[in-house]
């Protein structure tokens, strides 16, 4: 049998969310982006009028609501989930230019974090899941029997999500695009809490130089080798 926990960590732009759904579908898993609760609690504090520098607003929001994480529907299959908040749909809005902004700082508040670890942890101990983010392998799911910890230069990740922007319309320079991924790095590694790092029994592949097949085939082996 594969794995039944398969964590995927990474930084922004290293086809962390392509290879998770890839994944998870070849292994009829679900694919659970971790992200996604930062995204909800950052789309909370900006519907709410709640500063993103204010940890203990965003944590009673969190506390007071339903956050979910389902089976897609129809109209988010592309995304591969939907994203509920007290019962309504609202995956779409978690990806709105604002929100991206905003989610790093979020994310990078000790007492946010704390607040989503458990909701994180009950999805992850369904089992038969994929789950990617920042620090699955290192502190949410520390036991994971495979962890796998995705790379790439800045200048390709920048290249691959300037690229992923314009199939969608967007107009960014490419400099811009290596800017703000250059800020991401900086507030995901620098955070106090849970900082984007490998885990020490973690399997690193670089990507900058393999073709996506190529990146599946190195996948798949990692968890043939990792079966139980």
């Amino acid at each position: 049998m594969p794995p039944s926990i398969i964590a995927i960590d990474g930084p922004a732009g290293a086809g962390k969310t392509v290879i998770g759904l890839w994944l998870a579908d070849y292994l009829r898993y679900t694919f659970f982006d971790t992200g996604v609760l930062y995204r909800a609690s950052a789309w909370l504090a900006l519907t709410n009028s709640v500063a993103i520098d204010d940890a203990d607003a965003i944590v009673a929001l969190i506390e007071r609501a339903t956050i979910d994480v389902d089976s897609p529907q129809p109209s988010d299959a592309e995304r591969g989930y939907t994203v509920t908040i007290d019962g309504h749909a609202v995956t779409d809005s978690l990806f709105t230019a604002e929100v991206n902004a905003s989610v790093s700082p979020v994310a990078a508040h000790s007492a946010v974090r704390a607040a989503l670890l458990p909701v994180q942890r009950r999805i992850g101990a369904r089992g038969s899941v994929v789950m990617v983010g920042r620090d699955v392998g290192t502190t949410v799911l520390p036991d994971a029997e495979l962890k796998i910890y995705l790379d790439a230069s800045i200048d390709e990740r920048a290249r691959r999500r300037w690229e992923q922007e314009h199939r969608r319309g967007g107009t960014r320079t490419i400099e811009a695009v290596r800017a703000d991924v250059a800020h991401r790095d900086a507030l995901d590694t620098g955070r106090g809490s849970s900082p984007l790092r490998v885990a020490d029994d973690a399997h690193r592949v670089d990507t900058d130089d393999l073709s996506l097949d190529d990146e599946k085939k190195a996948i798949l082996d990692l968890v043939t080798m990792s079966r139980g």
